[in-house]
């Protein structure tokens, strides 16, 4: 992507993003706006005035099997509450292991495969979990639609998805959105444009706080407490030019801060660069957004303009009645 790129993509990012407000409530603004023409002069305004607060590689928690405490409380004895050992079942499943064998959940649960099995019928029985034609098992339907039923990711995503969908077909490239919970990030949504660069994000995966773009900014604007967890260690290296060093980890998390945007280059893979920007509810940082591109493909001060306009418009619509 050249400069050509950025301006046209820039204009016709703004002419979306105010038919979006005009259909989400915020006409009159859209309306001054299309009269006057959004272009990159606008955006970069638009920009100056927004808050200035401010390939990705799952992290090694994203296939460990879900509940680790559970795990430990539980695992000697196949004993302790039913509620739990059921947890334990169901935290056995990951992007990783989908689909599994009695003998698989039972090693990978922590748990005698007598009680899995004796387990297993009443967890099917309520929809949590589904028998192939292989004898496998697998998350059942039931336990999806309740769980898309968690409001940080059925509200954000319903508001924020309209523009996530603008900035995809603008830009060709891979949007994506993820909250924070605890020291790692977890995806609510994703699209992936055709040609784009690959990215091993899935909804509903997790990754490591610190290598992120995404993750960047939900770090920069977490609690004191989390980021000392998360900057504590071991930082895993996933490339090359992976940033482990903690103190210049805390270097780019007042960075983002003060630019009001995250850049990962290079950190989870080679290929991918991502720039992502924080979206905010009642004066705190619920989200980020993040623009996936091909390394060298395009410059990141000029996808943090497009990023930081789509962030700034879910922001907005969050707060719409």
């Amino acid at each position: 992507m050249a400069a050509t790129f950025l301006h046209t993509d820039r204009h016709s990012l703004g002419q979306l993003v105010a038919r979006r407000q005009a259909s989400e409530g915020g006409r009159a603004t859209a309306d001054r706006n299309t009269q006057s023409g959004i272009g990159e002069g606008a955006l970069e305004d638009s920009l100056a005035r927004g808050p200035q607060q401010t390939h990705e590689s799952p992290s090694p928690a994203a296939d460990g099997g879900g509940t680790p405490t559970l795990r430990r409380r539980n695992s000697e004895s196949g004993t302790g509450p039913v509620l739990g050992r059921a947890l334990q079942i169901l935290g056995a499943f990951s992007a990783k292991y989908p689909e599994m064998t009695l003998s698989e959940l039972s090693r990978r649960s922590g748990l005698p495969v007598s009680t899995v099995h004796r387990m297993l019928g009443e967890l099917i029985a309520w929809g949590a979990l589904e028998r192939g034609d292989k004898g496998c098992y697998r998350v059942g339907l039931r336990l999806w639609e309740v769980a898309s039923l968690a409001p940080r990711g059925q509200g954000l995503r319903e508001r924020a998805l309209p523009f996530l969908e603008d900035l995809s077909q603008v830009t060709r490239e891979n949007v994506q959105l993820a909250v924070r919970e605890g020291t790692e990030v977890v995806f609510v949504e994703r699209i992936a444009a055709s040609g784009a660069v690959p990215v091993l994000t899935r909804v509903g995966g997790r990754f490591a706080l610190t290598a992120t773009g995404v993750g960047l900014v939900l770090l920069a604007h977490a609690p004191a407490e989390v980021q000392g967890q998360a900057l504590a260690g071991p930082l895993e290296r996933f490339t090359p030019g992976t940033v482990t060093d903690p103190r210049e980890l805390r270097r780019m998390l007042a960075d983002v801060r003060t630019n009001g945007y995250a850049v990962s280059d290079r950190q989870v893979t080679m290929d991918a660069l991502s720039v992502a920007a924080p979206v905010h509810r009642g004066g705190a940082v619920i989200a980020s957004v993040s623009l996936v591109v091909r390394h060298g493909s395009a410059s990141a001060h000029g996808l943090a303009r497009l990023v930081c306009t789509s962030a700034r418009a879910i922001s907005r619509a969050l707060t719409t009645p």
